[in-house]
C-alpha cells in the first residue's frame, strides 16, 4: 500500500519539476498541472481503499472536474495567444488583456 503512495508522490514531484524547469512553454506547464491533479486523485483513491470510505472518491471526481475545466480554459487561452502573437510563450499572455 505504501508503494502506491510513493508512486503518487513521484507523479506529484514530476509535475512540480515540470513546472519549475519549463516555465516558458505554456503547454508543458498545463500538462504538469494535470499530472499534479492526477497524482492527488491517485492518492485520494488509494486512501479511500485503505480507509474503506467513499469520500476520497468524491474528492477525486471533484478534482477531475476542476482539472478538466482548467485544461479547457488553458487550451482556449493557448489558441487565442497563438492566433494573436504566433507563438505560445507565457510572456506573450499579456496580449490577452481586454
Amino acid at each position: 500500500m505504501i508503494t502506491l503512495f510513493i508512486l503518487s508522490y513521484f507523479l506529484f514531484s514530476l509535475g512540480v519539476i515540470g513546472i519549475s524547469l519549463t516555465r516558458l512553454n505554456i503547454l508543458i506547464v498545463l500538462i504538469s498541472i494535470e499530472i499534479i491533479f492526477f497524482s492527488i486523485c491517485f492518492s485520494f483513491g488509494y486512501a479511500t481503499v485503505y480507509f474503506d470510505d467513499i469520500v476520497g472518491y468524491l474528492f477525486s471526481i471533484y478534482i477531475l472536474t476542476v482539472a478538466a475545466a482548467e485544461s479547457a480554459i488553458g487550451l482556449a487561452m493557448l489558441v487565442s495567444c497563438y492566433r494573436i502573437k504566433g507563438n505560445i510563450s507565457i510572456y506573450d499572455l499579456d496580449a490577452l488583456r481586454g
